[in-house]
């Protein structure tokens, strides 16, 4: 009976291991670990020139205009005129006498005519007192002195009366006329009609203020038509004479004046022309391209690249600048690699 128990006992012991056994090897086996793949670091790119040597160009560029050198304003300068009639439209072309306005002076012509009457009775009283024996020397000064008096104010009506017709001092063609109408009141100093002799013209360019130091005989490349022409600085906002029209003070702090050489042959008033002033050019300098000088903070700088891929800052000193190029005066030397903005 022991005997048989035992047997009992190691039979279970045996199933069991055997379960134990048989569970181990129905679990799925581990997975080996995956060797994650290599990855290069990547490089940085960079917009990048080499400081060279060479020539730079300060220059200012625009679209400047033929304007004639030769111009006439009809400008009526007294008080209580009105247009009778303007003879001309916008270019027409007239020459020098020719009528442009006929103006009403509202009851100019009766004055001029009593101041006729006027001067006439103080020349006849002079000449009585000249006949009369018994007048004293004082009585014929007094006469002689009113008849003066009385031919001034003649002379001057009759300069305002004739101001009621305004004539061009030029040949040349129209360029404005006002759009005033039969009837209408005109302001004193008022411009109706601009005459300009267009055989006489000059290029002027409208110009920034921080360019109005643009010096007198500068040189200028003009284009015209896709043909290049010379000429220099006659006038420029720094040069201007002085004058008390403000008008014109205004003017002259915003153009400069050209010359040219030669003028196209249509060139005419009003046609646009692209004008090149060279303010200034060094010749044998260090430049680069603008995007290449940083600025902050009041400090000019710009970054190299050494060695490859290795980045430093150098502070430089600007000069000139072109339209696409700084010249670097200061800090940068022939052939170091600038990194651009």
């Amino acid at each position: 009976m022991s005997r048989d128990r035992n047997r009992l006992t190691v039979l279970k012991l045996f199933l069991l291991f055997s379960v134990v056994l048989s569970g181990c090897s129905l679990l799925p086996k581990e997975e080996e670990a995956l060797t994650p793949p290599l990855v290069e670091p990547v490089q940085e790119n960079y917009s990048t020139a080499k400081a060279e040597k060479g020539t730079i160009t300060q220059e200012i560029k625009g679209n400047g205009r033929f304007e004639s050198t030769a111009q006439d304003e009809a400008i009526y300068k007294d008080k209580n005129g009105r247009i009778s009639k303007i003879h001309v439209v916008s270019g027409d072309v007239v020459k020098k006498g020719d009528i442009l306005v006929e103006l009403l002076l509202d009851g100019l012509d009766i004055q001029v005519q009593e101041q006729a009457l006027a001067m006439e009775k103080a020349e006849y009283a002079l000449r009585e007192a000249k006949l009369n024996e018994e007048n004293d020397e004082k009585t014929f000064e007094l006469a002689a002195l009113q008849y003066k008096l009385e031919q001034k104010k003649y002379d001057r009506l009759s300069k305002q009366y004739d101001s009621r017709t305004i004539r061009s001092e030029v040949n040349g063609k129209v360029t404005f006329v006002d759009t005033l109408k039969e009837g209408d009141l005109i302001e004193p100093y008022r411009s109706i009609v601009s005459v300009a002799d267009p055989t006489k013209l000059r290029v002027v360019l409208e110009v920034n203020s921080s360019d109005n130091n643009v010096a007198v005989g500068s040189d200028v490349l003009l284009n015209y038509k896709s043909k290049t022409f010379n000429g220099i600085v006659v006038q420029s906002p720094l040069s201007a004479p002085i004058t008390q029209n403000q008008e014109q003070i205004n003017r002259n702090n915003r153009f400069v004046y050209i010359k040219m050489d030669e003028l196209p042959p249509d060139a005419d008033i009003g046609t646009l022309i692209d004008v090149r002033i060279i303010t200034e050019q060094r010749d044998d300098v260090i430049k680069i391209p603008k995007g290449g000088l940083r600025s902050f903070g009041g400090r000019n700088f710009v970054r190299v690249l050494e060695e490859g891929s290795k980045l430093r800052e150098i502070d430089v000193e600007p000069g000139i600048k072109s339209s696409t190029e700084v010249e670097i005066v200061k800090g940068l030397e022939e052939g170091q690699v600038v990194i651009l903005q």
